[in-house]
């Protein structure tokens, strides 16, 4: 799965592959510009925002220094997101830090509001934050991989080292909590 806001005229992620594999660094540029924004908004979910840029630098190290091996078994993304992931784990496990509250901050938001939409979109912007950090922290995961990110229940299986109907319960049960906090 590409981004979806990558034109459709840009080369996908295998012919990039292909090309980086060939010697032509401007691939590996255009793959970094086509997925650093997906990632570091993903490590930012995850409660690493200040960490964001040096998680997504690592992660594309690690696949770059690992992509003669890439089999293409998920997408190119979906291993992005799994190496990101595993990252953030290490660096927790290695300093044991306490789980945090994610905080969502406005340069994270996929949209843009126009000056006639903010006065509305801050109070539900804010009322969606408290809602999405009631979850539990796979619900909070799964839910940025489905809603902010667009993955496949199949590729956040992936992600998370889970199981397909797993993703998809949790994410159920995500947005039953989220639904529930909103009509309170």
């Amino acid at each position: 799965m590409t981004d979806a806001r990558v034109p459709a005229a840009a080369p996908g992620d295998d012919a990039l592959i292909a090309r980086w594999r060939g010697g032509d660094e401007r691939a590996a540029t255009l793959l970094v510009e086509r997925h650093a924004g997906a990632l570091a908004r993903y490590v930012a979910s995850l409660g690493h925002g200040g960490e964001a840029e040096e998680i997504v630098q690592d992660t594309f190290v690690r696949a770059f220094a690992s992509l003669e091996g890439f089999r293409a078994e998920s997408s190119l993304r979906t291993w992005l997101f799994t190496i990101a992931r595993n990252l953030v784990r290490d660096r927790v496990r290695s300093r044991r830090w306490e789980k945090r509250v994610v905080a969502i901050e406005e340069e994270h938001a996929v949209t843009e509001y126009d000056a006639l939409d903010r006065t509305v979109a801050d109070e539900t912007q804010e009322r969606l934050r408290a809602a999405v950090n009631t979850l539990s922290p796979m619900q909070r995961e799964v839910f940025t991989l489905r809603v902010a990110e667009g993955l496949s229940y199949k590729e956040i299986a992936v992600v998370l080292e889970s199981s397909e109907g797993a993703a998809r319960v949790h994410y159920h049960n995500a947005m039953k909590a989220i639904k529930e906090f909103l009509n309170e």
